[in-house]
């Protein structure tokens, strides 16, 4: 891998490390990009996530599955995209329903409340269907799911985000499992609270118009990747509504129809 695009996965992994934010990384990449005459800077940005994923599982780390990113139109259009993109989840970002979320735990960190679904089979076609995420997903769960950017004041662009594991930091899973028969995932509202004051509201379709467009999409995309979603994982599918800053104390709970709720707390400062 190019030299510089291990001095920006390493810029990352010492941001998390030390708990201090770091410079964008887009630079390197583009160095990387121009060197190599590479036509993709989004694929360059990805082999610096999966060499932080390789650490990452070398250390012991346990995959658990995926986040989708990227879901919403608006968002898109901000970056200057017109596709999602992913990162990885570990068994060590998952906090309890209602658990405290140590501070500095993420950094910079802001929550948005998401569907979670878990697969009970293997997804390793080329190209899939609606009908193969609803054949193979378990179950559904609400999630709120904490983002976070070791990229000092969130000043990212596409390839920073992706280089930085889709600006991951933990989740939080409900605990009542519903079959997805059960559920409207277009039209479920979604309402977050802060302290009891709504702060964020949605609806199933805030995500690429269905979730599981979503998960069809990153079905997709890592059947190309040559990692496809096994049985087990945890996909996390992206956002119903706007994604809410957190601080220290901050106590968020989310409720979905048809799915319940879901709290993620920040623990207070020692």
């Amino acid at each position: 891998m190019h030299t510089a695009l291990i001095e920006a996965a390493e810029r990352l992994s010492q941001a998390q490390a030390t708990g201090q934010p770091c410079k964008p990384v887009r630079e390197l990449i583009v160095r990387a990009q121009v060197e190599e005459n590479a036509a993709d800077p989004v694929a360059l940005a990805y082999a610096v996530q999966q060499h932080n994923t390789r650490l990452a599982r070398e250390q012991g780390r346990r995959q658990v599955g995926f986040k989708v990113g990227l879901t919403s139109r608006s968002v898109q259009q901000q970056l200057g995209v017109n596709q999602p993109d992913f990162g990885v989840l570990f068994a060590d970002m998952a906090v309890g329903d209602g658990q405290p979320i140590a501070v500095g735990a993420v950094l910079q960190p802001k929550v948005e409340a998401e569907i979670a679904l878990v697969l009970a089979h293997d997804l390793d076609h080329e190209r899939h269907t609606l009908a193969d995420l609803i054949r193979a997903t378990a179950f559904a769960l609400p999630a709120i799911e904490v983002v976070g950017s070791r990229i000092a004041n969130w000043d990212i662009r596409l390839e920073d985000t992706i280089a930085d594991n889709a600006s991951s930091g933990c989740f939080v899973l409900g605990s009542r499992p519903v079959k997805l028969e059960a559920l409207d995932l277009v039209r479920c509202g979604m309402k977050m609270t802060l302290r009891g004051e709504p702060v964020s509201v949605g609806a199933g379709a805030a995500c690429l118009d269905n979730p599981l467009n979503a998960a069809v999409w990153l079905a997709d995309t890592m059947a190309r990747f040559g990692e496809p979603l096994r049985a087990g994982d945890i996909l996390l599918t992206g956002a119903l509504g706007p994604m809410v800053p957190a601080a220290a104390g901050d106590i968020f709970h989310a409720e979905i129809q048809g799915l319940g709720g879901v709290t993620a707390a920040f623990a207070k400062p020692q």
